[in-house]
């Protein structure tokens, strides 16, 4: 497997303990892991979960022999950016690999935006994939940050969940719409003074959601 994954990358580690895995992934910041939820020590679940929780933004594609629908929701809620199911070949393999670096290229055309925006209190750098206040960095995940910029890069436009999913998790991927709600209300948590009243990130009720550019 890792020789025909260098068709896709310069470099390929391989590591068999979670334990291990998540201090390398930790310390080296890989662009991309192929995360097999069935590791001993620490399983692919905990990894990812721990990954997120430490602001690392790391592409993750989750192996799995579970392939119901529950399964796929909570190996996304645990901050997957793509499931896939075994068996599979390694055609798809690759296809999927290639097509989450397709998605980093595309995000900064899929937002219209490649410079450091100003809004609601926030500096976004684009380029450094960072977000700030007052001086403070906030850190964020892959997936928020890639929300946030789409938000605010579109100021007071109204996106439905369905367009969110195309813009940030890339078209036809099976990602379900409540997805996006439950990395919203992260998101929220993260930069709205109050998340219980949002003034940032507003719900538009039947529609979807907007960037209040003016809330500060």
């Amino acid at each position: 497997m890792a020789q025909r994954l260098h068709e896709v990358a310069r470099e390929v580690s391989v590591c068999g303990d979670g334990r291990a895995a998540l201090e390398s992934l930790l310390r080296d910041s890989p662009d991309l892991v192929i995360l097999d939820i069935g590791l001993p020590g620490l399983n692919g679940l905990e990894i990812c979960r721990a990954l997120r929780a430490a602001g690392n933004s790391t592409l993750v594609l989750m192996l799995s022999g579970r392939g119901s629908e529950l399964d796929r929701v909570v190996g996304l809620e645990f901050g997957a950016d793509d499931y896939m199911v075994k068996p599979f070949s390694m055609l798809e393999l690759l296809a999927r690999v290639r097509a989450l670096f397709r998605r980093i290229d595309a995000k900064h055309v899929a937002t219209g935006c490649d410079f450091g925006i100003r809004a609601a209190g926030l500096v976004i750098d684009v380029a450094a994939r960072k977000v700030t206040r007052d001086g403070h960095q906030i850190e964020l995940t892959e997936k928020e940050f890639d929300l946030l910029h789409v938000f605010a890069a579109n100021p007071g436009r109204v996106f439905s969940r369905a367009r969110l999913l195309d813009l940030a998790w890339g078209h036809g991927n099976s990602v379900y719409e409540y997805t996006v709600t439950s990395h919203i209300n992260r998101l929220r948590r993260k930069i709205e003074p109050d998340a219980a009243h949002p003034r940032i990130i507003q719900t538009v009720w039947g529609l979807g959601y907007r960037f209040n550019h003016d809330a500060f």
